[in-house]
């Protein structure tokens, strides 16, 4: 009787076990990436939306207190032009002294001036300017002079911005204006409408400008009185910045008028600017 020897199996793992041990590894290791990529770049999107919003709040907020502060002589000037796919803007406050520190040197801006600026690519830049002495036309310091008009600082607030719009209430005849020249009197109210980026979506802001004695009236009706004003008076009390004559009990917006106020030489206006194609 032959016996043949038992031959035992080799220990280990043959080549087609490692080759899907290795694939499944593989792929466990490309799903563990992609889910933190995923992840990173929602938290990301998170951080730049609510950096994106904090901004956002942050200038309306600058407007909110400019607006609020604006000294009865103030003068007020809004123009709109219409630059193709987009329109802009310069809305300029003159008589509202700033005192700062540019450049390692004490300034002090007499007027500032919120200008949309249309870039390559369609989008617009809100820019702040600052300028050293008065520059709108009927100035005390424009007569004569050669005075040099250009902002010694400039500050860039918001990039990317689709459209950007004002719109002014008169409190006289209570109609929305896209353009303000009156001189010796401010608005009742500001309308701002924006929209940031391709897909923003549309913010609308109203501010209040409160009214205020106009300093230069005071002073002139305390010259022709002898130093007293009767509190009474009308000519004295209801003088809403710079002499509007807006008696404010009056006032009846419900959930703001939108009527009146169209483009320059247009006597009423409601709709909006057509030009609102974003991305272009």
């Amino acid at each position: 009787m032959t016996h043949h020897p038992v031959k035992n199996r080799p220990s280990g793992f043959t080549l087609l076990e490692l080759v899907i041990a290795i694939g499944l590894l593989s792929i466990l290791v490309g799903m563990v990436f992609s889910t933190a990529r995923t992840s990173l770049a929602l938290g990301n999107t998170i951080v730049q939306t609510q950096n994106e919003e904090m901004l956002h709040q942050a200038f309306f907020e600058l407007l909110g207190q400019r607006f609020s502060s604006l000294p009865g002589n103030t003068r007020l000037e809004l123009k709109a032009e219409d630059a193709g796919s987009r329109y802009t803007s310069d809305l300029t406050l003159q008589n509202v002294p700033l005192s700062f520190t540019w450049g390692g040197e004490a300034r002090i801006a007499k007027a500032v001036q919120f200008s949309t600026v249309k870039r390559r690519s369609g989008y617009l830049d809100i820019v702040l300017r600052y300028y050293e002495n008065e520059i709108l036309e009927g100035s005390a310091s424009t007569f004569g002079s050669s005075t040099d008009t250009a902002p010694f600082a400039e500050i860039v607030l918001l990039t990317d911005v689709a459209y950007f719009e004002w719109r002014v209430l008169d409190g006289r005849t209570m109609e929305w204006q896209y353009d303000w020249e009156a001189q010796g009197r401010l608005p009742l109210q500001m309308e701002l409408t924006m929209a940031v980026g391709a897909k923003g979506e549309e913010i609308r802001q109203i501010f209040w400008i409160p009214p205020k004695q106009n300093p230069e009236v005071l002073m002139r009706q305390m010259a022709q009185s002898g130093g007293n004003i009767n509190s009474t008076d009308p000519a004295a009390d209801g003088i809403p910045a710079g002499g509007g004559g807006v008696n404010l009990p009056q006032v009846q917006i419900p959930g703001f008028p939108q009527n009146g106020g169209g483009r320059p030489g247009g006597n009423g206006g409601g709709p909006r600017p057509p030009n609102r194609n974003i991305g272009q």
